[in-house]
């Protein structure tokens, strides 16, 4: 097993990090809209859990720096340990820079069968993210 490191493009949003920070260091915000995207969703503030194609995935934040990072880790259905951060930082009133970091302990396998397609997946993540946040 090896600790792998992959970091998202930097996006900026245009919302000050105190709105952001409010919107992903709590899961039971994002019920809304992700509910009927997954299948068992269920959420508290720190921990969330949903099956996806029949897999259960449980998700708990272990850390938050307000305005600044979250960190999330897997709590069960994850074939791989890993931490999940969740970078802001306000450049301006109403700038934000975004990024997501990925660490994953992955065996070879898995790092040949995914390690890949990671990096363009936290792409797609983080233009998602942004392009929400600068809609709302």
């Amino acid at each position: 097993m090896g600790l792998e490191k992959y970091e998202s493009k930097q996006r900026q949003v245009l919302k000050p990090a105190s709105m952001i920070y409010a919107l992903v260091s709590d899961f039971t915000v994002l019920t809304p809209a992700v509910q009927d995207k997954v299948e068992e969703w269920t959420a508290t503030a720190d921990e969330c859990s949903f099956k996806v194609k029949g897999f259960a995935v449980g998700l708990r934040i272990i850390d938050r720096d307000p305005e600044k990072c979250v960190k999330i880790t897997g709590g069960g259905g994850v074939p791989m340990d890993f931490t999940f951060w969740i970078q802001m930082k306000e450049v301006a009133p109403y700038d934000t820079r975004m990024r997501l970091v990925l660490h994953a302990d992955m065996n070879f396998a898995i790092k040949m069968m995914v390690g890949k397609k990671i990096q363009p997946a936290l792409d797609q993540m983080i233009d998602a993210l942004a392009d929400n946040f600068n809609r709302v």
